[in-house]
């Protein structure tokens, strides 16, 4: 069986122009008179990207912020060309990557049904056997002959993801523009996604959401730099792409000052006596955050964060407000006889004065909890995020 999508060598390159900032003096004014003011760098948002996607495939598309995913998408729907390379599609290309894309404003939501799916290659038979589906699952029938400019950003998403995804295409391509509705509706998206996979079509699919991709996609992809790392198994991808950015040590600087005198000039975060961030459930274990303040801050909170693999918050710690001097401080978190599910979980910093945010690091480490078996109690891995066993009382009834 041939793929369903080929991309060979795929590379996308801009050019960036760095535009010098006006001199303020007459000499340097002169002086620069015959210099060239603009220069041009160029970008490589893509570099000799290759994969194979089989008919039926659902994968996942993953990587930092800047990673080049959707640039990736927007190649394969064919908004914008590759400097180099090519891409063999044997199927129609639906795809879904910004809220509004393919819609006109002053058309009422019945038009913009038919003219986005003649956009997207549909027949009007095939629009019209489609439309109840569409507006139905969509949840705009009181407003279908209203003009789009009235509808709500959400409004507009449901119409456009029910458009893509009841309409025939053989191939469903979607970035993450599915995080603006609300949940009840990411959840219908999804449960619909399931069965478009299961009825054979192909789905590209763009997340941050690691449990999305998880139970979604058998295979994913990993971009870093826009260079491809990884298109394999979607756990081993995932655990490629969480292990890649985790560290023992790190330091984060701050971007910039804040308007206010006080703020944080960095901070540093460590998992303590573990080299490798490895940590055994039911162990006590601590984390240490290093920060130095150079103007003094009045009602001083440092907190702790945690959320899983999946980017679900587990629970937040933090200080009691205090007023700090300036200064290079040592703060330790530590934890005692709690159990976490075995897996992986991110720690994030926030630091601030009366609620306004000085500074905060998200992700700044990543630890990972090993499974164990207790005397006499196997912990199982399905069993939640929080394996704290409550105190409980035992009596005999006569």
């Amino acid at each position: 069986m041939k793929p369903i999508l080929e991309i060979q060598n795929i590379s996308k390159k801009f050019r960036i122009n760095h535009e010098q900032q006006p001199y303020l003096s007459l000499r340097d004014s002169i002086g620069n008179i015959f210099k060239n003011k603009n220069s041009k760098e160029d970008f490589w948002v893509l570099k000799d990207v290759s994969f194979d996607v089989m008919p039926g495939d659902t994968v996942g598309i993953i990587g930092k912020n800047g990673a080049g995913k959707s640039t990736l998408l927007k190649i394969l729907s064919k908004i914008t060309p590759p400097t180099s390379g090519k891409i063999i599609s044997r199927g129609r290309i639906a795809s879904l990557l910004e809220v509004g894309t393919g819609f006109h404003p002053e058309l009422s939501g019945r038009e913009n049904i038919f003219m986005n799916g003649s956009i997207l290659g549909m027949r009007r038979a095939e629009i019209q056997k489609n439309f109840d589906a569409i507006v139905n699952f969509a949840g705009v029938e009181k407003f279908i002959d209203t003009p789009l400019k009235h509808y709500s950003s959400g409004m507009q998403l449901r119409l456009a993801f029910a458009v893509a995804a009841f309409l025939e295409n053989e191939i469903l391509i979607i970035d993450e523009v599915l995080a603006v509705g609300d949940s009840e509706f990411q959840k219908k998206c999804m449960g619909k996604m399931g069965d478009i996979s299961k009825s054979g079509r192909t789905i590209l699919f763009v997340s941050h959401n690691m449990g999305v991709l998880k139970n979604l996609c058998s295979k994913s992809v990993l971009l870093q730099q826009g260079k491809l790392i990884c298109f394999d198994n979607t756990k081993v991808a995932i655990d490629k792409y969480l292990n890649d950015h985790s560290a023992t040590s790190i330091i984060y600087k701050a971007i910039k000052e804040l308007n206010s005198a006080a703020y944080v000039n960095y901070a540093e975060v460590r998992s303590v006596d573990k080299a490798k961030n490895i940590l055994q459930i039911s162990n006590n274990w601590k984390v240490e955050i290093i920060f130095t303040v150079k103007e003094f801050v009045p009602h001083f909170i440092i907190a702790l964060g945690m959320s899983n693999a999946e980017n679900i918050p587990i629970r937040t710690s933090w200080s009691s407000p205090t007023n700090i001097k300036p200064g290079k401080y040592s703060i330790v978190f530590s934890e005692d006889l709690i159990y976490f599910t075995s897996g992986q979980y991110k720690l994030h910093i926030g630091l601030s004065s009366r609620e306004q945010v000085l500074q905060y690091i998200d992700s700044a480490l990543t630890i990972e909890f090993e499974t164990f078996v207790e005397k006499e109690v196997a912990l199982r891995t399905d069993a939640g995020l929080v394996l704290n066993q409550m105190k409980y009382t035992l009596t005999e009834i006569n």
